[in-house]
């Protein structure tokens, strides 16, 4: 008797293929692309099997050819909107700083388009076998190799600039997600609290000037101010990175 193959960790990209004994009523790709429909509309409490099961007129048995758990299906559905990244071909040494930039830039872009990435980034698993998230990291290697970086530190690199994307970025998503609710313009938003953080930043004289210099300024272009100074400040520094062997 055929002793069966074992999962060595627990993720969709790891897991053994199932013997295909008839057509799966519904395609993976059906499966993610409503999936990741019904976490734009609605966050990531109203993701389950049954739900999505609901949308796509199908039980939750369909979806287990593809996937066997919930846990999977959004290791799925990250990478799926990892395909959306975009990330330039490497060129000419010279150019990796804007290159970066533009990974940086997209990668930001992207999360904020799908908000409820905030909250399952560090639960996604495996997420570095999926293909779209090797494809991103990749290209991103290609550009830092191509600054002149030696292969770990090239690697060094992009686990900077990627974790100072998403740790900004995911700041920016959670905000988004409580302005998204109360039906408000950010502008709404930030002009009704601003008389409550004057206030309470009486007796800080630092933060008053830096609320007097904030007050009259659109809240989106602060947030890409922010972003951008992180941004090039991380890349100054990676700038002094040479190869070493």
């Amino acid at each position: 008797m055929p002793v069966e193959k074992r999962q060595p960790i627990p993720s969709v990209w790891t897991r053994p293929q199932r013997r295909k004994r008839e057509q799966p009523a519904l395609s993976r790709d059906q499966i993610v692309t409503e999936a990741v429909r019904l976490l734009d509309e609605e966050g990531i409490g109203a993701l389950s099997l049954r739900r999505l099961g609901t949308r796509l007129n199908a039980g939750a048995t369909s979806f287990y050819s593809h996937v066997a758990n919930k846990d999977e299906l959004i290791e799925l559905v990250v990478d799926e909107v990892y395909g959306e990244i975009d990330v330039p071909e490497a060129g000419d040494p010279t150019d990796w700083r804007p290159l970066a930039v533009r990974c940086a830039q997209s990668l930001r872009a992207t999360i904020l388009t799908h908000p409820w990435m905030a909250s399952v980034l560090g639960e996604v698993g495996m997420s570095q076998l999926g293909p779209n998230l090797m494809r991103v990291s990749e290209g991103m290697l290609a550009i830092f190799k191509k600054k002149g970086l030696a292969t770990r530190e090239a690697d060094l690199a992009v686990s900077t600039l990627t974790a100072y994307v998403i740790g900004m970025t995911i700041s920016e998503a959670s905000w988004l997600t409580t302005l998204s609710r109360s039906g408000q313009s950010e502008q709404e938003w930030v002009e009704q609290l601003w008389p409550a953080a004057e206030d309470a930043a009486q007796g800080h004289p630092q933060l008053q000037e830096q609320y007097a210099a904030l007050r009259s300024k659109d809240p989106r272009e602060i947030r890409d101010e922010k972003f951008d100074y992180g941004l090039q400040r991380v890349l100054d520094g990676l700038a002094g990175s040479t190869r070493n062997g």
